[in-house]
Order: C-alpha cells, then structure tokens, then sequence
C-alpha cells in the first residue's frame, strides 16, 4: 500500500485495488471518525456520486475504508472550486474545509470528487430527511 497522507490527525493508505484507508489520531479521533461515516452515509443515501462511497468502518481501530475517487488537483480556479462546494450542500452538506486539497479528479468519467469529510456538517433540515 501506498501511503498518502500523515499528518497528525490522519493516516490515509491507497491499495492497489482501489480502496482507501484513513486512520484517525489526535485530538478527538473517535468524534471526526463517526462524524465522516455518518456523513458519508448520508451523502450516500442521497446518491450523491462524487464522494468516496464507505465500504467499512472499524471503530475499535477507528479506520474507515472507502473507494477511491481519483487523484488530487493541483490546480483549479475558484469559482469552480465553490461550484462544487455548493452542488454538495443541495445534498445537506457543508464541507467545512472547502479547500482545493480536498478535491480529486476521478479520470474514469471526467468528475472532480470531494474528498475528506471528518469536519463536515450535515445542514439543518437534513439530518432526519429520508433520502428522495
């Protein structure tokens, strides 16, 4: 596996089959790692298609695997940069941390994704909304 990212809140490995790895450390570990599952739960509940989907979550070593949603951008103005942010929040949620380093380019079908969601708030009036 290759690693991504160690910082010291997170460890994120890719495999080579395509999945994605985080490990949360640090300050509030357990808090960030159930708030990006029910996230993205959320999000996918919704049908939302540019955000990993969650394929495990394992709280006793509070790591969650997900799929992979392509390769960081290097670069990318800021009005589309706010664009996506926006088209996120129609489906209940705010980023809260909309930073280009949060964003990746999935080649597959030409979709900037967001990734990254461990501080990300689900909009009042979405919290309890059954997905359409």
């Amino acid at each position: 596996m290759l690693k991504a990212k160690d910082t010291l809140r997170a460890t994120v490995r890719l495999s080579f089959d395509g999945k994605v790895y985080k490990a949360y450390h640090g300050p509030q570990a357990e808090t960030r790692f159930e708030n990006e599952v029910r996230v993205l739960k959320h999000l996918e509940a919704r049908g939302c298609e540019f955000v990993p989907r969650l394929l495990a979550a394992d709280r006793e070593r509070l790591e969650i695997v997900t799929s992979n949603c392509g390769s960081r951008v290097e670069h990318l103005d800021d009005k589309r940069l706010q664009e996506l942010f926006a088209e996120l929040e129609a489906y209940g949620v705010r980023h809260d941390d909309p930073d280009m380093r949060n964003v990746t380019y999935r080649m597959s079908d030409g979709r900037f994704c967001i990734i990254d969601f461990e501080f990300a708030t689900i909009l009042p009036g979405f919290e309890n909304r059954p997905a359409a």
